[in-house]
């Protein structure tokens, strides 16, 4: 008997070759990824440059397990000495492969956010962004196995198949739009909520060039809250809500941090626990360490779905590192009391 690996992974293959339903790579740490969740949020951060990188292990416990990669920057400048307005150049980079086909996907996804301020007497802005690159597919069909390679109940890689793959291959551009706001409740309580179209132009992801097969929009909705909750404690809050071919998706959670030292604005040691939780899916423990300009975060998705019994609430392993600071420069955030900061 062929195992279930096999029949998900000839799934994939075959879906991916004549009619896709595709998914986008989504991170359980998605508030450290921010390009991919809108890239109106680009920018919304304390210092001139951040760069995060993920790594996430999926499915392990169910079949050969999803692995997924990501590389993300950010570089926020100001537009001058008279002005309060910022931009962010950015460029996301993810690679994800799947199942015993080696179906990947690697995006290269440049990105440009503008910040408008619109307040005079407190941080308060609207951002629009946009992020449009290429995109590659690809599977390898000799790793899987088919119904005609099995004689008498047996299996060997040398029995000829009649399954023929002309293209295994495929490249396509993408691109997304976004629009953000952020502001300030009080002196210290700050927020933003974003909305943003992704596959604008519905791009063909079919391998077969025959098959006129197009990615779905996908339309979102984000947000993010921080308060204060003593000289050295926040809770911090992050939600997104997808749609995206007559299907639905929500996510959200809280981080609670508190500063182990703090010598100056960007010069903080501090720990984060906190819950997310991805509806009908996986309820996700994250643990978060800050030292000075660097960050470490670790989750862990116990799954929750339909496939909770073949998996025994085992999800996947996360893990994030990023780097954020300052840079000498000339229009440095840093010489601003105001910017688009979360």
């Amino acid at each position: 008997m062929k195992s279930i690996r096999k029949y998900l992974s000839l799934s994939i293959c075959v879906c991916c070759f004549t009619s896709i339903t595709a998914q986008d790579i989504n991170f359980s740490q998605f508030y450290e990824l921010p390009l991919l969740r809108n890239p109106a949020l680009a920018g919304l951060f304390q210092g001139d440059i951040r760069i995060t990188a993920a790594y996430r292990n999926q499915w392990e416990s169910v079949t050969t397990p999803y692995q997924t990669q990501a590389l993300g920057s950010e570089l926020k400048f100001s537009l001058g000495q008279n002005t309060y307005d910022f931009v962010t150049l950015g460029l996301q980079i993810t690679n994800d492969q799947a199942g015993d086909s080696k179906f990947s996907k690697t995006q290269i996804l440049p990105v440009l956010n503008f910040h408008k301020s619109v307040n005079g007497e407190k941080d308060s802005y609207i951002s629009g962004g946009v992020m449009a690159g290429a995109v590659q597919q690809s599977f390898d069909p000799t790793k899987l196995q088919f119904d005609d390679q099995f004689v008498n109940g047996a299996y060997s890689a040398t029995n000829p198949t009649n399954q023929t793959f002309n293209n295994t291959k495929l490249t396509y551009y993408d691109l997304t739009v976004g629009l953000s706001y952020s502001s300030v409740i009080g002196s210290d309580t700050r927020y933003y909520v974003g909305i943003g179209a992704f596959h604008v132009t519905r791009p063909k992801v079919a391998f077969m060039k025959t098959n006129d097969v197009r990615l779905n929009r996908k339309f979102v909705a984000n947000f993010g809250l921080s308060i204060p909750t003593g000289d050295q404690d926040k809770f911090v809050v992050y939600g997104d809500y997808f749609t995206q071919g007559g299907n639905s998706q929500a996510q959200g959670g809280f981080l609670y941090s508190h500063d182990l030292s703090q010598y100056g604005d960007d010069e903080i040691v501090s720990f984060a626990v906190g819950s997310f939780y991805r509806w009908n899916d996986a309820v996700i423990p994250v643990v978060k360490f800050d030292y000075y300009q660097w960050g470490l975060g670790i989750s862990y998705d116990a799954n929750v779905s339909k496939l909770k019994a073949a998996s025994q609430l085992r999800g996947g392993l996360e893990v994030t590192l990023s780097y954020r600071s300052y840079l000498n420069i000339l229009n440095s955030s840093v010489n601003k009391v105001r910017c688009p900061i979360f």
